[in-house]
């Protein structure tokens, strides 16, 4: 186990034992045609995840109802299970991880900015969720997965139920015990649905991260309700909400385009586990009902030292890195080899966000150019090497920022990682990029910055580094 004891260490999610704290948390990839069936590319991508080392991968969110939903999964007849089934076995193949399926009920929208209401349903409607989502828990127990994960976050059905913005009058909506009622029953359904050995968690908000919105208090009393209800893990998310989204003409809202969006997906501009309070508050004060129910903790957690700390403190029991192991997958079984140095580390600039945004398919900007998924580290590649120049990397010093050019490597160059020094302090990593130039913004005037630029391969092979560069801005310059 080395460094990460707590990390690399077994935990059991109800009826299942999951070998290690990492978890791949539900990620869009856009490879799914319109019809909602698996395909190699689905299978390949989650191929990956498993022989990273992950411990428990959830697959992406996957309808429980008919309809278009443009290119995503669905479990909604059982037309899907064949498909279904050949992920599930290819996971298990390639490695040890437990597989889930995140299923999801989804308002509708629209180009022109509409979008339905939890209000706008009818009871009717709504009373027919529970069996919805049961069925579509059957089909994935048929096809060979361990369990289930309820989406019940963002800017979805159940989520929109649970929310302090349901202002419906009847039985669901308003108080506390109303918007839990719909919740509560097709957890209740999805359990009596499946057998004794199949796995049922929920994903959530923690915070809604909108005006008027619930926080972790009530966070607090829906985990408590889903503890009772004996589901075999909660995971919390933030925010991404309908509310809040910007609407661009032509286009579908997209819920994360807003504050609640940023909240969701923290991109380079807040700090590292900018989320993890809230699922820390929320598995204290279960904890504290005496409930032992894991709590999957997110948001912008992109190293194994990272998620060791917050083990060891009791933020949560399971680490969910969605951007992280999109980067590389083999983050698991790199750290535990001993191989830190090789693993491509994400930094939060959100082109895969981007990507899911546009309705592309979801990529990685670290990864080689032109490729649909992350290189394995045993893919043949050629030594990444470097110029012997000694002015191979510049830094000049502009108007409060300064900018950094290079020659490019030789070999099989993925990207560069870029190392920064700010007053003779050690290097620290400062970003990465895949181009031979890039802006620092974030210097003050009076103090001197040195850099090095390293080369990577696309499994994260590192190549050498340049010789040091350096550079001050003046105050004068400001």
């Amino acid at each position: 186990m080395g460094p990460h004891p707590m990390l690399y260490s077994s935990l059991d999610l109800g009826p299942l034992q999951v070998v290690n704290r990492f978890a791949v948390p539900a990620m869009v990839t856009r490879l799914s045609s319109d019809d909602g069936y698996v395909n190699e590319d689905v299978i390949e991508r989650y191929r990956r995840f498993s022989e990273g080392g992950a411990g428990l991968i959830v697959v992406e969110a996957s309808s429980v109802h008919g309809g278009r939903s443009g290119p995503l999964l669905k479990a909604s007849s059982d037309e899907f299970i064949p498909g279904l089934s050949e992920l599930a076995a290819a996971i298990h193949e390639a490695g040890a991880a437990k597989a889930v399926v995140q299923i999801i009920h989804f308002l509708k929208v629209a180009r022109s900015g509409w979008r339905q209401l939890v209000s706008d349903l009818d009871v009717d409607g709504l009373e027919a969720l529970p069996a919805l989502f049961a069925a579509a828990a059957r089909r994935v127990e048929q096809a060979g997965f361990d369990g289930v994960e309820i989406h019940m976050a963002h800017a979805y059905t159940l989520s929109s139920m649970l929310s302090r913005r349901n202002k419906r009058r009847d039985h669901y909506g308003r108080t506390l015990e109303n918007r839990l009622r719909l919740p509560s029953a097709v957890v209740d359904a999805v359990k009596a649905a499946v057998g004794p050995e199949f796995a049922v968690g929920v994903r959530f908000d923690a915070e809604e991260c909108i005006r008027r919105g619930y926080s972790v208090a009530e966070a607090s009393q829906f985990a408590s309700r889903f503890a009772e209800q004996g589901v075999a893990y909660i995971s919390l998310s933030a925010g991404g909400k309908f509310e809040d989204a910007i609407h661009r003409e032509g286009k579908p809202l997209y819920p994360y385009t807003g504050f609640s969006g940023d909240r969701c997906m923290p991109g380079d501009s807040y700090p590292d586990a900018a989320n993890i309070w809230m699922a820390e508050t929320v598995r204290r004060n279960i904890r504290d009902r005496g409930f032992t129910t894991p709590i999957l903790g997110a948001g912008k957690i992109p190293t194994a030292d990272l998620a060791e700390s917050l083990l060891q403190r009791g933020a949560c029991d399971l680490i969910g890195m969605a951007r992280g192991l999109l980067a590389d997958p083999f983050l698991p079984v790199k750290v535990a080899a001993g191989r830190t140095d090789e693993v491509v580390e994400c930094i939060y600039c959100n082109v895969c966000k981007s990507l899911d945004e546009n309705f592309k398919t979801v990529v990685c900007y670290l990864w080689p150019k032109g490729a649909t998924h992350a290189p394995r580290p045993d893919e043949p590649r050629a030594e990444t090497g470097w110029f012997e120049s000694e002015s191979s990397l510049r830094a000049i010093a502009g108007v409060g920022d300064i900018r950094l050019r290079w020659e490019a490597a030789e070999g099989d160059v993925a990207g560069y990682d870029i190392l920064r020094s700010e007053d003779d302090q050690p290097f620290e990593r400062f970003t990465s990029c895949s181009r031979t130039a890039q802006l620092d913004d974030s210097v003050l005037a009076d103090r001197t910055y040195r850099y090095m630029v390293v080369p990577y391969d696309g499994s994260g092979r590192r190549g050498t580094p340049t010789p040091p560069a350096e550079a001050a801005v003046e105050t004068g310059q400001i």
